[in-house]
């Protein structure tokens, strides 16, 4: 579904979770409705891709566990990174112990990957603020050039470019061992 909201008037945080959802996802950045663009083949690979060798590291040993697409509410904004990462034990549980629906917190890290038709300063502008509410790490990939742009709080942007770059993970995440190489074997394999 797409949806039609108006630019001239702000939405407020309880009239957009009211909204029904979208596919693709819809975001609530400063009272105003972005809709994500529809992922294509690229985009879709590298998302289920490292989503499953993050989660074959993470989850198996109960330290974090990756989701694609997940819809997290904080700072006043609703955000859908393409791959969010919470360590376990901030994992919202039901009283059942299933995975609860609703992240009201910034994620531990984040992953998004650009797409042609998504602006690029939207994204860092998400990642940014992200760090600032509390996530320690995000990547932003490019999967033209195989790029990717790492973000951690208090520090500056570092750029991974080369294929045998060793790609930086948080502190929790120390057993993930990633490279560019690794990327482009998602979308080559």
């Amino acid at each position: 579904m797409v949806l039609a909201v108006s630019r001239d008037r702000a939405l407020s945080l309880a009239e957009f979770l009211a909204l029904p959802e979208t596919q693709p996802a819809s975001e609530y950045i400063n009272g105003q409705v972005h809709q994500k663009p529809m992922p294509q083949g690229q985009h879709s690979y590298l998302q289920s891709e490292l989503t499953a060798v993050l989660n074959s590291v993470l989850r198996k040993a109960r330290i974090a566990r990756a989701g694609a697409e997940l819809r997290c509410t904080f700072g006043g904004r609703v955000l859908v990174p393409d791959i969010v990462v919470v360590k376990w034990d901030r994992i919202p549980r039901q009283s059942d112990g299933r995975v609860a629906n609703s992240f009201d917190f910034a994620p531990d890290w984040v992953v998004e990957i650009a797409s042609p038709q998504q602006p690029l300063i939207r994204l860092i502008e998400k990642m940014q603020f992200c760090l600032d509410q509390g996530t320690e790490m995000a990547w932003l990939i490019d999967p033209e050039d195989l790029s990717v742009l790492v973000y951690q709080a208090g520090r500056s942007p570092r750029a991974f470019v080369d294929l045998g770059d060793r790609l930086p993970v948080p502190d929790f995440a120390q057993g993930v061992a990633l490279m560019i190489e690794d990327l482009q074997s998602f979308l080559l394999d």
